[in-house]
C-alpha cells in the first residue's frame, strides 16, 4: 500500500487527535492520501516531540488517548485517507515516569526489565542526573532520604525526582532508623545501591548504558531481544493488523544493534502490505542495503539533491572567497571535518570510545598480540575519525563484502597519512570488524562490532549536523541534514542521474523538503541558495550592514564579540528567516521574529563549540552576541532595517521562484511526496523548536477554498504563500489521476535551447503512452523584475523546449489553467502563461 502523498502533523504542544479531525477535509482537498503522525505513544510529561516514550503500550492521554485516536482514524477513513505512524524502537525516556526504567533502578539486574535496556551490568547503573557530585549535593541539602510519594518506599529525593533504594538495602528496617543518618552514612547507603547518582558532566566518561546520541534523557532499548521487540511493538502491531495504521516510519534505524534483522522481524510481523520507511542518512552515492524490506528512506538525500539544481556552481567559489576575506579565515574543509570528529571522539563520546578500546585490548591480549594500549588508541581513533558513512551493517558473522571493502579502504587511506598508526594495530581492528578471529574470540568481537557500528552514526551526526554545519557557514542552505559535508561542486546532470538512481533504488521512498529535524525551512533554503548567484552584491550589502551596527560590537578578553565568522552567520540566518511580507514599520512582527531568532542564535553559537558550548557556556560572549542580534531587529534600528529590507529584496524574489521550482520538482520526482505541516505555504522556519510551530490551519483552509489559477499573476500570492499552495494542490491531484505515470514513469532529461537555456531544468516522466513534461526556472536572480510575478517574457524570451519524437504530436493538459494544447516538436516557452510548465498527456 504505497501512499499517494503524506502530510506530517506534529502532535503535542496543543495539537491533539480531536484538533486534527476538523483538518482532515482540508488535507483531503489538498490532495493528501495519508496523515503522517509524529510519535503518539505515551511520552514523558511535557514532552514537546514524543520521541521520549515512557510507555509504548499506551497512546498518550495528553493528546487524546486511545479514544481520541480511534475518532481520528474513523474520520480519516470516512474520506478514504490512511495513517502512517512514526515509531521509536531505538530508545525510551530515562524519566522516572518510565516504570520499566524505574523498576530497573529499584531492582537492578534482577529486574524483569533489566535486559530491556542496553546496560553494561558489569558495573553499577550510572545515573548522571545531578548538578554536582553525590557528596556535594548531599552537603548542600539538595539530595535527601525520604519516602516515595508514589509507593511509600525509601528513595533518594533530588528536587522532584525520586530514586528508589534497592529493597535489600532497607528490607526489615524501619524507615525511622534512616532518619538520623549523617552525611557520611548517606554516602555509604548510596554506595550499597546497584546504581550510582552522579553529575551530568560525568556522562561522556562514566555512562554504563547506551544513550541516544549524547542525550542522557534517552536510554537505548535492546529491541533485538524477541521479548523486548514483542513488548515494545505490541500496540503498534495491533494497530497495523486492525487496519487503523497503514504504514510505519522507523526513527533512527542506525542506532539498532542489527537494523536488517529488526526490519525483517518487523516486516514479518506487519505483513507485506504495511508501508515502511526508515530515517536513514545516506552519504552522497550511498544506497540503502537491497536486503532491507522497506520502501525507502524519509528523504533527506532528496533535499541534498536539490542543491544540484539551485546552487550556481560558477559563482560558488566567489562566495567562498568573500567569506574567507570577511571572516579572515581560510577554509580547509577536510581539516574542519577532522577537527569536529576528533572533538566528538575525545570528549562527547569518550565513554563509548573507551569501551571499544577496552574490548580491543582484551582481544589483543587473548590473541597474544603485543601492542600498547596507546597504539590501539591511536589506531581506533583514526578509524573513527576517517569513517565516511554513518555505519556498516555487520552481524555476528562479520561484515558483508561491501562493508569489508569500505573498512579496508578507510584503513588504506589512514595508512597513507604521514602520522598513521601502526599498521598491525589497524589490521587487528579490521580483523575484529570482519569477524576474522578464532571461535572463542567471536562473542567479544561481535560485541565490538555492534558497539562500533552504534557509535559511528551518532559520531557522524554530532560531528557534521551539530558541529561542522554550525561552523562552516559559507552558505547556510548547504548545511542541511543529509548534505555532503565536503561538497565537490553542483550540476544539473548529476541531479538527473540521481533521480534515475532514485527511480531504480527507492521509487516508493518519501520525498521531502522540510521535516521536524531540518535546520531551516525549505523556503529559507531556497532563498539562501540565491546567494551563490549574486555573491558580489551580497558582499556589498554585508559590508554596509556591518558598518551600520559596528557600535554594538564589543571587545572581550577572548576576542571580538561577535567575531567575524558569527557576524557572517547572523546576517545570513536573518536573511533566510525574514518573512517576505514583513514591513520594517511592523514593530509587532519584528518582535515575533526576534522571539524566534534569538533562541536560534544561542543554539547556533553553542553547537559550533568554538567560543561557547553546551557543556561550558561562555556567558560573556553569548550575552554580547545576543544583544547584537536583538539590536538588528530593534524598531529603533530603522536605518539598518530599511537598508536590510531593500538589499534583501532581490534575494527574496529569486528565492520565491526557487521555492516554486523545488515544489514542482518534489511533486513530480520519483517517490512519495511528503508535505511537512504548513509547508504547502511558505516555510521560513529555523532549527527546532522553531520548525515545530503550529501553522495557521484556518488560514490554509480558507486560502485553498478560494484558490484559482489567476494566483500565478497575483503579486501578493507569490509573497504570502497562496501560489505555492495552489501549485501543490494541483500537482498532488495530478499525481492521483496518473498514479502509474508518477510511480513507474521513467525520468527523461530534455533539451532547452536559447539565450537562457541554462536557467531552466527540464525533464519528462514517461510510462507507456503517458507523459508529463516539466520545465521550471533556476538561477533567475538577474532575471527578476522589481516585483513578482516574474516577467516571463524576460526570463523565457527566445527559449525553446525541444522534444524527442516520442513526446510530440500529442495533446497535453496544463493543470495550472485547465487548458489543453497540442504539442509539436518544440514548445516556445514565451507563449506559455506563467513561469512554470507542467504538461501531461491529455486526460
Amino acid at each position: 500500500m504505497i501512499p499517494g502523498a503524506t502530510y506530517r502533523i506534529q502532535f503535542r504542544n496543543g495539537m491533539t487527535f480531536d484538533r486534527v479531525i476538523p483538518l482532515i477535509p482540508y488535507l483531503h482537498q489538498l490532495g493528501i492520501t495519508h496523515l503522517y503522525a509524529s510519535p503518539v505513544f505515551t511520552a514523558a510529561a511535557e514532552s514537546t516531540h514524543g520521541y521520549d516514550v515512557i510507555n509504548p503500550q499506551e497512546i498518550d492521554p495528553v493528546i487524546g488517548g486511545r479514544d481520541g485516536f480511534e475518532r481520528m482514524v474513523d474520520a480519516l477513513h470516512k474520506v478514504g485517507m490512511g495513517l502512517i505512524l512514526d515509531i521509536v524502537p531505538n530508545h525510551m525516556s530515562t524519566s522516572l515516569e518510565n516504570l520499566w526504567w524505574r523498576d530497573v533502578i529499584e531492582h537492578g539486574e534482577s529486574s524483569h526489565y533489566s535486559h530491556y535496556f542496553d546496560i553494561d551490568w558489569k558495573r553499577p547503573l550510572t545515573l548522571p542526573f545531578l548538578g554536582d557530585t553525590f557528596a556535594a549535593e548531599v552537603e548542600k541539602g539538595a539530595l535527601t532520604l525520604a519516602l516515595s510519594k508514589h509507593t511509600g518506599n525509601p528513595v533518594f529525593r533530588y528536587f522532584e525526582n525520586e530514586y528508589p533504594l534497592n529493597p535489600e538495602t532497607y528490607s526489615g528496617k524501619a524507615f525511622s532508623t534512616f532518619t538520623s543518618l549523617d552525611k557520611s552514612s548517606l554516602c555509604t547507603l548510596h554506595e550499597a545501591q546497584s546504581w550510582r547518582l552522579m553529575s551530568w558532566r560525568e556522562a561522556p566518561r562514566q555512562l554504563s548504558w547506551r544513550r541516544f546520541f549524547e542525550i542522557t534523557g534517552l536510554v537505548g532499548v535492546r529491541v533485538e531481544d524477541p521479548q523486548v521487540f514483542d513488548a515494545t511493538h505490541q500496540l503498534i502491531l495491533e494497530l497495523v493488523h486492525s487496519g487503523k495504521v497503514d504504514g510505519l516510519r522507523i526513527d533512527h534505524v542506525d542506532g539498532l544493534a542489527d537494523p536488517e534483522s529488526y526490519l525483517q522481524q518487523l516486516r514479518k510481523a506487519t505483513g507485506p502490505e504495511c508501508y515502511i520507511t526508515v530515517e536513514k542518512i545516506l552519504a552522497k552515492g550511498e544506497q540503502l542495503p537491497e536486503s532491507w524490506p522497506v520502501s525507502g528512506t524519509t528523504g533527506y538525500e532528496f533535499i541534498a539533491s536539490l542543491a544540484e539544481v539551485l546552487v550556481d556552481d560558477n559563482n560558488l567559489e566567489t562566495l567562498e572567497e568573500t567569506h574567507d576575506v570577511i571572516t579572515g579565515a581560510g577554509r580547509d574543509k577536510k581539516s574542519e571535518m577532522r577537527a569536529a570528529k576528533a572533538l566528538m571522539v575525545d570528549r562527547n563520546f569518550e565513554g563509548e570510545f573507551t569501551t571499544l578500546l577496552d574490548i580491543t585490548c582484551e582481544l589483543a591480549l587473548a590473541g597474544q598480540l603485543q601492542c600498547d594500549r596507546d597504539v590501539f588508541h591511536h589506531a581506533l581513533r583514526e578509524i573513527l575519525i576517517a569513517f565516511p558513512v554513518y555505519r556498516t551493517y555487520g552481524t555476528a558473522e562479520g561484515l558483508s563484502s561491501t562493508d569489508k571493502q569500505l573498512v579496508s579502504q578507510v584503513i588504506a587511506r589512514i595508512h597513507a597519512m604521514s602520522s598513521s598508526p601502526e599498521q598491525r594495530a589497524m589490521d587487528f581492528i579490521l580483523q575484529i570488524l570482519c569477524g576474522d578471529l578464532t571461535a572463542d574470540q567471536q562473542p567479544l568481537a561481535t560485541q565490538f562490532r555492534i558497539r562500533f557500528q552504534q557509535l559511528t552514526g551518532p559520531l557522524m551526526a554530532k560531528s557534521v549536523e551539530d558541529t561542522l554545519f554550525f561552523r562552516h557557514n559559507v552558505d547556510l542552505a548547504l548545511n542541511e541534514v543529509g548534505a555532503d559535508p565536503i561538497p565537490r561542486g553542483f550540476s544539473i546532470s548529476r541531479f538527473h542521474q540521481e533521480m534515475r538512481i532514485r527511480l531504480d533504488k527507492q521509487p516508493d521512498g518519501l520525498v521531502g523538503t522540510s521535516t521536524h529535524d531540518t535546520k531551516r525551512g525549505e523556503d529559507a533554503r531556497a532563498r539562501l541558495f540565491t546567494l551563490t548567484e549574486a555573491p558580489e552584491q551580497w558582499e556589498q550589502n554585508l559590508e554596509r550592514w556591518r558598518q551600520m551596527n559596528q557600535t554594538h560590537v564589543r571587545f572581550l578578553n577572548d576576542g571580538t564579540a561577535p567575531n567575524a565568522a558569527d557576524n557572517w552567520m547572523l546576517y545570513q540566518a536573518l536573511a533566510g528567516v525574514w518573512p517576505p511580507t514583513l514591513s520594517v514599520d511592523d514593530s509587532r512582527g519584528l518582535k515575533e521574529l526576534e522571539d524566534r531568532f534569538i533562541p536560534f542564535v544561542e543554539k547556533a553559537l553553542r553547537e559550533a563549540k568554538l567560543r561557547t558550548d553546551w557543556i561550558d557556556a561562555n556567558e560573556g560572549y553569548e550575552s554580547v552576541v545576543l544583544d547584537y542580534a536583538r539590536n538588528l531587529l530593534s524598531p529603533e534600528n530603522k536605518t539598518f532595517l530599511t537598508d536590510f529590507h531593500k538589499g534583501l529584496a532581490p534575494y527574496i524574489r529569486a528565492g520565491l521562484i526557487n521555492s516554486l521550482s523545488q515544489t514542482v520538482i518534489k511533486l513530480t520526482a520519483p517517490g512519495v511526496p511528503d508535505i511537512y505541516q504548513g509547508s504547502e505555504f511558505l516555510n521560513f522556519s529555523l532549527v527546532d523548536p522553531d520548525n515545530r510551530r503550529e501553522p495557521d490551519f484556518a488560514l490554509l483552509k480558507y486560502c485553498l477554498e478560494h484558490a484559482t489559477h489567476e494566483l500565478i499573476f497575483d503579486q501578493q500570492a507569490w509573497y504570502d504563500g497562496r501560489l505555492k499552495q495552489f501549485v501543490t494542490t494541483r500537482l498532488l491531484h495530478l499525481r492521483q489521476k496518473h498514479q502509474a505515470l508518477f510511480h513507474y514513469g521513467d525520468w527523461v532529461p530534455l533539451n532547452m535551447e536559447g539565450k537562457r537555456a541554462e536557467n531552466f531544468i527540464v525533464y519528462a516522466r514517461t510510462y507507456d503512452e503517458k507523459a508529463v513534461i516539466i520545465a521550471v526556472p533556476r538561477l533567475s536572480f538577474d532575471a527578476t523584475s522589481e516585483m513578482l510575478p516574474v516577467n516571463r517574457h524576460h526570463l523565457w524570451q527566445n527559449v525553446t523546449l525541444t522534444l524527442p519524437e516520442s513526446l510530440t504530436g500529442k495533446r497535453y493538459y496544463n493543470p495550472f489553467n485547465n487548458q489543453y494544447i497540442f504539442v509539436d516538436k518544440t514548445i516556445p516557452l514565451d507563449q506559455i502563461r506563467g513561469c512554470l510548465l507542467v504538461l501531461v498527456t491529455g486526460e
